[in-house]
C-alpha cells in the first residue's frame, strides 16, 4: 500500500495513534514508510427524510486535504457531537450539509447497496453540485452475489453525473481471521447476543486489508488507479498542527517571560520573608531560563491564574507530581513542597533533552472543584477549553462479561465466571477452574469465550472523561480536535487522551479533586475562628517533635495516606523523624515496592543505619542512585537511574521504561523490557537475584508506584494532617466529618 485513510465514525479519536504508528515505522527504518501517506478523515452516515432516521441513505467519507480542511472537519464533527442529546452524535440530514463546512476536503459518497438508479443519480448529482472537483463516487466490492450488477449500475450513474468512480475497502479489521471478534464487537455495540443480530453482522470476512493482488482481481484497474488520485489530494499531516497558548494570562505591556519573572520574584519574597537562600535564587534563575528557552511561560502563567482564582475564593489547593521539583512552582504558590527539601532534580519535571511538555497536577477541594472548572469555561469559552478524554480499555471482568453476553451465555454463569476473575492467566480461563465450575473447556462456545476474551483485553471500550485534564487554546480548540458533550452536564471533552496530547505537544492543566483538602480547609477555618486570626498551611511549623511521636505510635486514624492497616503496622518499625522519612513511607507501602520485595530490606537497612551509618552497603556502582534510600530502590526515578547506570539503557530507553510503569497506566507493557534489564544488570556484575528483584519492582510500578516528587507532595499533606490531629484534635475531627472512610 502507498497509503491508508483512517476514518472513524464521526470521530477523529484514533488518528493520533495511527500517526504515532506511522512515525514509529519511519524511525524503525521500515522500507517504504517514508513515502507512505496517512490520510486523516472521518465517516458520516447521512439520512434523508424519505427513509427516516432508521436507515442511512448513504455514507460520506471526508478526508482533509490541507490544514484548513482538517480544521473545518474538526468543527463539523464538533457541531454534530455538540448538537446531540446527551452523549453521542446527532443524526446528519443531507439537507443540513453545506459545502463551505467541508471546504478544502475531498468527499467520497458510498451509496447504500440496493438503492435504485434514480436514487443513486439524485445523490451523485447532489454531490457533484456541492463538492465539484473534489468528490468521487465510491465502489465497495466484497464478493457479494450482485457485485457485477452493482458495479455496472455505479458506472452508469457515475457517467451520467460526470463523477469519477473510485475503489474503497470499508475495512474493519487488518486480517480476515479477526471476523469472529468483529462479530462479537458488533453484538456488544448493539447490546444483543449474536443470534439476534441478524443482518447487522457481516456476511463474510472480506472487510479486511486485502492484498493488492486480491484487489486487482476484484476491482477494475481504473478504479484502483483513481485511489492514487484521491491520495494525491490529501497532503495534511498531524505534525502540521501548531498549538498556541492563550494570551489572556499576559497583561498589556508585558511579555510572557517578564510577567513570569515578576511573579516568581514576588513569590520568592512571599515564601522567604527573611530573604531567599542563594541556592534557591540560583535555582529560580536556572528554571526561568529553561522555561523561557522552551517557551512554556504561558503554561506556567495559566496554572498560576487558576491557583490565584481558587485562593481568591478560599478554595484550598496544592500542586503535586513532578512539579514539586520546581522552585518556580513553589514561588508561584502552585506547590507547597519546598524544593530545598527534595532530592529530585528539576530536570525530572522539564528537560530539554526529553523534549516533552511539562505536566502540572493541581489538587483542589473535592466539594469546590466544579467552581474552578466553570471558571475556566467562563474565561476561555466552550470553543477554547475542554477536558481531555480517557480511553477506557477492556480488562478482565469487562471482557468476560461483554463477550459472554454476546455469545449468549446465561447472566448467572457470566457473573460467576467474572467474579472468579483471579483465575484469569492473561490468555484464557484455566481449564481446571472451568471444570470446577461445571463447564466443558472443549465445547466450542466455551473455547470462543476463552479466546475472544483474551484478544479483547486491552481493546478500547469507550471514551470517557478525564478526571480533570484541561486543554486551553488561543483560538478555537475545535479547529484542532473535535469537542463533544460529556455525559455529565455542563462538561465538554475533546476526543484525544493524555498520550495523544503528549504525542502532538499539546499542553494540559490537571484540575483534580482531593477530599483531604476539603477536610483541611474546614479544619483551618475552625482553628482560625477559635484563635481569631487567619490560619493556614504556612502557620504549621516544620519538624514538630510531638507530631512525629504521634506518627511513630501509629496514632494516625484520619491522617492522610497513613491511616490504613498496612501503613499503621509500618510506622512503629519505620519510626519517621524527619520529612523525608514520610516521603519514603508514602511510597514504600505500595504494590511496586511490596511486589519487588523492597520493604523488609529497607527496614533492615534503616535499623543498621541507626546503629552504624557506615554499615549500610550499596550494590556496586549504584550508590549515587540508592544512597538516599539506604541502598534499596523505592522510587520510579531510582529504577531509571539503575537501568542507565548498570543495565546499559540509554536515557531515552529509560524514559520509555518510566512511561511504561507510570502509576496511571495499569499493566503498561513493561514486560518487553525484561530481558534487557536482567541481562544488562548481570552483564555489569550484578547477581541474578538482584536483577530479578529490580524487574519485579518495575512490574509492580506497572500496577501502582510513586515517583519521588509525587510522594513528596503527598507527604506534605501527611505532615499537615498529622500536626492538626496532634495539636488541634477537635477542629481536625470536625473537618473530617465529611470523609466517609473515617465516619
Amino acid at each position: 500500500y502507498r497509503g491508508l485513510a483512517i476514518t472513524d465514525d464521526c470521530s477523529l479519536a484514533g488518528v493520533v495513534r495511527a500517526h504515532q504508528g506511522w512515525q514509529d515505522a519511519i524511525r524503525a527504518g521500515v522500507p517504504g514508510a517514508e513515502a507512505f501517506r496517512l490520510m486523516i478523515g472521518s465517516t458520516f452516515k447521512v439520512h434523508e427524510e424519505a427513509l427516516g432516521e432508521q436507515v442511512p441513505a448513504f455514507t460520506l467519507i471526508v478526508l482533509a486535504r490541507r490544514r484548513l480542511g482538517y480544521g473545518l472537519l474538526c468543527e463539523f464533527i464538533t457541531r454534530l457531537r455538540r448538537s446531540a442529546q446527551g452523549k453521542g452524535h446527532a443524526t446528519l440530514w443531507r439537507s443540513d450539509i453545506r459545502a463551505a463546512e467541508l471546504d478544502d476536503c475531498v468527499v467520497l459518497l458510498c451509496p447504500r447497496r440496493g438503492a435504485s438508479p434514480e436514487e443513486l443519480l439524485d445523490q451523485a448529482t447532489w454531490l457533484r453540485r456541492l463538492f465539484q472537483g473534489r468528490c468521487w463516487l465510491a465502489a465497495e466490492l466484497h464478493h457479494a452475489l450482485d457485485d457485477g450488477a452493482w458495479l455496472r449500475t455505479l458506472r452508469s450513474v457515475a457517467q451520467a453525473a460526470r463523477l469519477p468512480l473510485v475503489a474503497t475497502g470499508d475495512v474493519h479489521m487488518h486480517v480476515r481471521s479477526r471476523q469472529p471478534l468483529q462479530d462479537v464487537l458488533t453484538a456488544i455495540r448493539l447490546g444483543k447476543p449474536l443470534q439476534d443480530c441478524g443482518l447487522a453482522l457481516a456476511r463474510h470476512a472480506e472487510r479486511h486489508l486485502r492484498s493488492r493482488l486480491r484487489l486487482a482481481r476484484r476491482y477494475p484497474p481504473e478504479l484502483l488507479a483513481e485511489t492514487l488520485q484521491v491520495m494525491a489530494c490529501c497532503e495534511f499531516k498531524l505534525s502540521e498542527l501548531r498549538y498556541e497558548y492563550p494570551e489572556e494570562v499576559v497583561p498589556a505591556g508585558e511579555t510572557p517571560a517578564s510577567h513570569l519573572r515578576r511573579l516568581s520574584l514576588d513569590g520568592m519574597a512571599w515564601r522567604y520573608p527573611q530573604g531567599a537562600p542563594l541556592a534557591v535564587q540560583q535555582q529560580v534563575e536556572k528554571e526561568l531560563a529553561l522555561i523561557t528557552d522552551l517557551r512554556y511561560e504561558k503554561y506556567f502563567l495559566t496554572v498560576h491564574d487558576i491557583v490565584r482564582f481558587a485562593r481568591s475564593k478560599g478554595i484550598l489547593c496544592q500542586g503535586r507530581g513532578s512539579a514539586a521539583n520546581s522552585a518556580v512552582c513553589y514561588c508561584l504558590g502552585v506547590t507547597e513542597v519546598n524544593p530545598a527539601q527534595s532530592t529530585v532534580l528539576f530536570e525530572r519535571f522539564i528537560s530539554r533533552e526529553r523534549n516533552e511538555p511539562p505536566d502540572i497536577d493541581v489538587d483542589f477541594e473535592h466539594e469546590r472543584r466544579e467552581e474552578v472548572i466553570q471558571y475556566l469555561y467562563d474565561k476561555y469559552g466552550r470553543d477554547r477549553a475542554a477536558l481531555t478524554a480517557t480511553v477506557i480499555r477492556y480488562r478482565t471482568r469487562s471482557a468476560l462479561r461483554d463477550v459472554g453476553k454476546a455469545l449468549g451465555f446465561a447472566p448467572a454463569l457470566i457473573e460467576q465466571v467474572a467474579a472468579n476473575h483471579q483465575w484469569w492467566d492473561g490468555k484464557g480461563l484455566q481449564h481446571e477452574r472451568m471444570q470446577e465450575l461445571g463447564l466443558d473447556p472443549s465445547e466450542r462456545r466455551m473455547r470462543l469465550w476463552q479466546e475472544l476474551s483474551g484478544v479483547l483485553m486491552g481493546f478500547p471500550r469507550h471514551l470517557s472523561q478525564h478526571t480533570g485534564g484541561f486543554v486551553i487554546a488561543k483560538g478555537a480548540l475545535c479547529n484542532m480536535v473535535p469537542i463533544e458533550n460529556a455525559a455529565m452536564p455542563d462538561r465538554s471533552i475533546i476526543q484525544w487522551d493524555k498520550d495523544d496530547l503528549d504525542a502532538l505537544g499539546l499542553l494540559k492543566v490537571d484540575v483534580l479533586a482531593l477530599g483531604m483538602l476539603t477536610a483541611l480547609r474546614k479544619t483551618f477555618d475552625f482553628v482560625a475562628q477559635r484563635r481569631g486570626v487567619p490560619f493556614g498551611m504556612q502557620n504549621i511549623p516544620d519538624d514538630d517533635g510531638p507530631t512525629y511521636d504521634m506518627i511513630c505510635r501509629a496514632d494516625t486514624i484520619g491522617v492522610f495516606q497513613i491511616e490504613s492497616r498496612a501503613q499503621m503496622s509500618m510506622l512503629p518499625r519505620l519510626r519517621p523523624r524527619v520529612f523525608y522519612d514520610l516521603v519514603v513511607e508514602v511510597a514504600l507501602v505500595r504494590p511496586g515496592p511490596i511486589q519487588g520485595g523492597m520493604v523488609h530490606p529497607y527496614l533492615k537497612a534503616r535499623e543498621c543505619f541507626r546503629q552504624d551509618p557506615s554499615s549500610v552497603t550499596y550494590p556496586h556502582g549504584l550508590e549515587a542512585a540508592l544512597q538516599r534510600t539506604l541502598g534499596v530502590p523505592i522510587f520510579q526515578e531510582q529504577v531509571m537511574q539503575i537501568v542507565v547506570m548498570a543495565a546499559d539503557f540509554t536515557p531515552g530507553e529509560a524514559d520509555e521504561l518510566r512511561r511504561s510503569m507510570a502509576a496511571w497506566r495499569s499493566k503498561g507493557g513493561v514486560h518487553r523490557f525484561r530481558d534487557k534489564v536482567i541481562t544488562g544488570l548481570m552483564r555489569n556484575g550484578h547477581s541474578q537475584t538482584f536483577a530479578e528483584q529490580i524487574f519485579s519492582q518495575i512490574e509492580g510500578f506497572g500496577e501502582y508506584g510513586f515517583p519521588e516528587s509525587h510522594a513528596a507532595s503527598f507527604a506534605k499533606l501527611v505532615y499537615i494532617s498529622a500536626w492538626l490531629k496532634c495539636h488541634e484534635p477537635a477542629a481536625f475531627l470536625v473537618g473530617l466529618l465529611d470523609r466517609k472512610s473515617v465516619v
